[in-house]
């Protein structure tokens, strides 16, 4: 259902700030071309054509002093002269006008311009200092700008080409928003070919100020859209990114391509985890926890995208294949395993139901062959029979032609199950072949069920369902501030001062381990001693096999320099030691070497050795690290990287991503690892990452882990002074929940997290028309499922929402804080469900909201009431808002000075 726009207006809050004037891009009430020209092949004369001959309604004013008319449309010297205030201006003059030009165009209402100039991306000189003049010309009117060194941005369905693209593409609903407009041009023409169509087009360049996270608050709301693809490059804002991409990747599906994947532009760190934790592990982690796909082929960015607009469910990743051909169940089975799928295991009622229906020869398990003459009707009963089995998450369907069968009646039968379950079910098809198929397919295609030309295609789109729901599940943890208990922050945060204070940037392997023990990781006692013959009585006292090690804080990984020796026995460790001594300071000669670390035998034969640890990346700060650990750790190669914070579930998911997952699960006569308390381990070092941002990298390798628990033999930790970039996810707030009495009821108020998209739509449907057309503006029976989502799924940092929860756990009230980009001003609003009203939650709710925008420094704190609804005019009064005109006359806008 469409919204009005006074709900858009309380709803999208800060995004509605981010993505002010941004609709003049797409539709605009007139257009100016500045740079316009008659020069054949120019960008300026590509530019005009295809804005004056791609449909647009509206005026599309040329501007250039040295030519009368441009197209056969009248040519202005000058923005002066323009007749009509455009509301979206094109830019294609050199660099040194632009921001003269932006300034005139703001100053005549202009709400968007596009600048397709290059030349503004030098690190220094005056490509930096016209970026800030171009921001600086646009602030005062908030003119939002596109580029510079940009293609454009296109609107098929409004007649919008202000790009000078090869081509307008037809109308449809997939966005596609690019950093490359080569790529976008590529895509444009590769995407036209095959009848793919577009609602909007929007070519970043340089991002001065329009950037992707801009881009994905608009899309998330736009009704003509319904995927959205990316082309990235890099990022500059990671919170911001987060955030959005977050809320869109709750409404529609997101698909991603991430150039630059090779791990060459890593850069070079001191430990084993900031040298694996590469920038394209980091975006890929980014990626999962924002919901979106990442996908690595252009075609594949189109496959993916349409395929999850079928709005086609799966619950994981086991998929049922039905095929007349053998050999094509076979492709579809290998290319399934190798994308890290399984084969469902068919229950024996499955295989009992096929067995009556097919002939003898069939092949008794999945794949499903079906043989090669089978028709119509045995295509039928298989696919009935797999998609009541309880182990397939989806059924992928293959037909092979033969000269005595009929594909196109094939396919019917596949539409007749389809059509008769209750639930649309997951069912792909590959009908193979050129010409026989083709029928087949655009009847797939006409009932929205995914056809492909391959097995292996059809296997790809089925994972990328798999992929998706999985990152979707990702999308609705909300890990709190402390996922795990702390014992002693304090003192962890001591050690790191202490070493800032003493210019150190390493810890030393005691004060390592003690950071990491107050964080609650099992850490493996050690001491010190600081010549051969201490270490030796070290040894003696300890009993027992011990492992020496060099204590230098110049040498990081010690074993490569022969500085560890395991298993020796006390009356060896002298002799040990000295050779150790000399063997390291041969090989590195200017090392500072303090003596030696003595730890006793870790007695865990069987226990598997791990690495954990964390890294600082240069976009989205702090990042957790695991995998498989020991000296062979590069060469394994076998790691994961997640984004803090962390939960148990997404350790899990983590630790699940990895290869050494498989070990730690058990095989033969070895049990499983301890999989929480590993998982622990993970959320332990994320919460390090959010308390202590002066740890830039930790190190633990190994961590010894089994079905014991685990234990960290060996940690390092470096630190580093000034600003560090923060976490790239805010997390949840759980301190600011508390209990409060509302008439007598007990209800708890805590900051809205994901899964409390239901409750929302709760509140509304039982809550009385009246009190929802005074809320919303409009009558209103349900709440839109995508916006349910996106005021579930917000920004703490940008926004606050505070829900009132009854014992029963629903939604009574809300009341909701949007906050503008610079923190000056918030928007509130409140909403409190009939039969909780007069019991004076909404005053409650409402200083609640007040206290939280003190603390958080707004100076206003302001909201858009109607007139007619007096129990919330009297309630602001009695808060203190001081009530004024609105722009519209039903609404009183009521404003309280913080």
């Amino acid at each position: 259902m469409n919204l009005g726009p006074r709900d858009r207006s309380l709803f999208e809050g800060a995004r509605r700030v981010t993505t002010r004037n941004l609709g003049a891009l797409f539709a605009p009430s007139a257009v100016a071309l500045i740079g316009a020209s008659n020069r054949p092949g120019s960008v300026g004369a590509v530019l005009a054509r295809n804005l004056m001959e791609s449909g647009f309604r509206g005026p599309v004013m040329a501007v250039n002093p040295h030519e009368a008319a441009i197209r056969s449309a009248l040519s202005y010297r000058n923005v002066a002269e323009l007749p009509v205030s455009p509301e979206l201006a094109v830019i294609a003059t050199p660099p040194p006008t632009v921001p003269g030009l932006v300034g005139e165009l703001a100053a005549r209402g202009c709400r968007a311009a596009v600048v397709i100039t290059a030349g503004f991306g030098e690190a220094g000189g005056d490509g930096a200092a016209l970026r800030r003049q171009v921001l600086e010309a646009a602030r005062p009117t908030l003119t939002r700008i596109v580029g510079p060194n940009c293609l454009g941005v296109i609107s098929p369905a409004t007649g919008i080409n202000a790009s000078f693209a090869q081509l307008t593409p037809r109308a449809g609903a997939l966005a596609l928003i690019a950093q490359s407009g080569a790529v976008t041009t590529a895509a444009l023409d590769w995407a036209d070919a095959r009848g793919y169509g577009f609602s909007r087009i929007v070519t970043l360049g340089d991002t001065v100020d329009v950037d992707f996270g801009d881009m994905l608050d608009l899309l998330a709301l736009d009704e003509a859209t319904d995927g959205v693809l990316l082309y990235v490059e890099s990022l500059t804002d990671a919170r911001k990114f987060m955030s959005a991409a977050r809320a869109a990747g709750r409404t529609k599906p997101v698909a991603v391509i991430k150039a630059g994947r090779s791990a060459a532009g890593a850069r070079a760190a001191l430990s084993h985890t900031g040298a694996l934790a590469g920038a394209d592990a980091v975006y890929d982690a980014a990626f999962r926890r924002a919901g979106l796909l990442r996908v690595y082929e252009l075609r594949e960015l189109f496959d993916a995208v349409t395929t999850l607009s079928s709005r086609m469910k799966v619950e994981g990743d086991r998929l049922a294949i039905v095929s007349n051909g053998g050999g094509a169940g076979v492709l579809a089975a290998d290319a399934l395993e190798a994308r890290g799928g399984r084969i469902a295991e068919l229950v024996p009622a499955t295989i009992a139901a096929l067995g009556k229906a097919l002939p003898a020869a069939w092949s008794k398990g999945d794949p499903v062959d079906i043989l090669g003459d089978a028709g119509p009707q045995r295509y039928e009963a298989a696919l009935e029979a797999v998609l009541a089995d309880p182990d397939a998450d989806a059924v992928l369907v293959i037909n092979c032609p033969t000269a005595v069968t009929d594909s196109t009646a094939a396919a019917e039968a596949v539409l007749k199950v389809v059509e008769r379950q209750e639930r649309r079910p997951a069912v792909l098809t590959a009908w193979l072949g050129e010409r026989a198929p083709a029928t087949a397919r655009g009847r797939f295609a006409a009932a929205r069920i995914p056809s492909h030309e391959t097995p292996d295609e059809a296997v790809r789109a089925f994972m990328h369902l798999a992929d998706h729901a999985r990152n979707q599940r990702l999308l609705l943890q909300a890990p709190a501030e402390r996922s795990t208990p702390v014992p002693d922050r304090e003192a962890a945060a001591a050690i790191v001062a202490r070493a800032l204070a003493e210019e150190r940037t390493l810890l030393a392997d005691a004060e390592a381990k003690a950071v990491l023990a107050a964080y609650g990781v099992p850490v493996l006692a050690t001491e010190t001693a600081p010549t051969p013959a201490a270490a030796a009585e070290v040894a003696r006292r300890i009993g027992g096999a011990v492992a020496l090690k060099i204590l230098s804080p110049d040498i990081s990984h010690k074993s490569d320099l022969g500085g560890v020796a395991l298993n020796l026995a006390p009356e060896g460790v002298e002799a040990a030691a000295q050779a150790m001594l000399e063997r390291v300071a041969a090989a590195a000669p200017r090392a500072r070497l303090q003596g030696f670390m003595v730890q006793a035998m870790a007695d865990r034969p069987r226990a598997h050795e791990l690495i954990a640890g964390l890294a600082s990346d240069p976009t989205f700060g702090p990042v957790v690290l695991f995998g498989a650990g020991g000296t062979a750790v590069e060469v394994l190669a076998d790691r994961t990287v997640g984004l803090p914070p962390l939960n148990g579930p997404l350790a899990q998911d983590m630790i699940s991503r990895t290869r050494v997952a498989k070990l730690l699960a058990g095989y033969r006569d070895r049990p499983a690892a301890d999989a929480a308390a590993i998982a622990d381990v993970l959320t332990a070092l994320a919460a390090l990452a959010v308390d202590l941002p002066a740890v830039a990298e930790l190190d633990i390798n190994p961590l010894l882990a089994d079905e014991k628990g685990v234990l960290a033999l060996d940690a390092r930790i470096r630190v580093a002074s000034g600003p560090r970039p923060p976490p790239a996810i805010r997390p949840y707030p759980a301190a600011l929940a508390r209990r409060v009495d509302a008439g007598g009821e007990a209800l708890e108020v805590r900051p809205v997290r994901p899964d409390d998209a239901d409750r929302l739509a709760t509140l509304v449907a039982r809550s009385e028309a009246e009190d929802v057309r005074l809320r919303f503006g409009l009558s209103l029976r349900k709440l839109p499922d995508v916006w349910a989502a996106r005021l579930s799924q917000i920004d703490y940092d940008r926004e606050m929402a505070f829900v009132a929860t009854d014992p029963q756990g629903g939604v009574v009230g809300v009341a909701r804080l949007a906050g503008d980009p610079e923190g000056e001003t918030a928007e509130f609003a409140l909403m409190i469900r009939s039969d909780h009203q007069g019991r004076g939650l909404g005053r409650t709710l409402m200083e609640i909201l007040i206290g939280y925008a003190r603390q958080r420094g707004y100076r206003e704190l302001w909201g858009s009431i109607a007139r007619a609804n007096e129990r919330m005019q009297s309630l602001a009064k009695a808060l203190g808002f001081t009530p004024a005109a609105d722009a519209d006359p039903s609404l009183t806008r009521a404003t309280l000075r913080l």
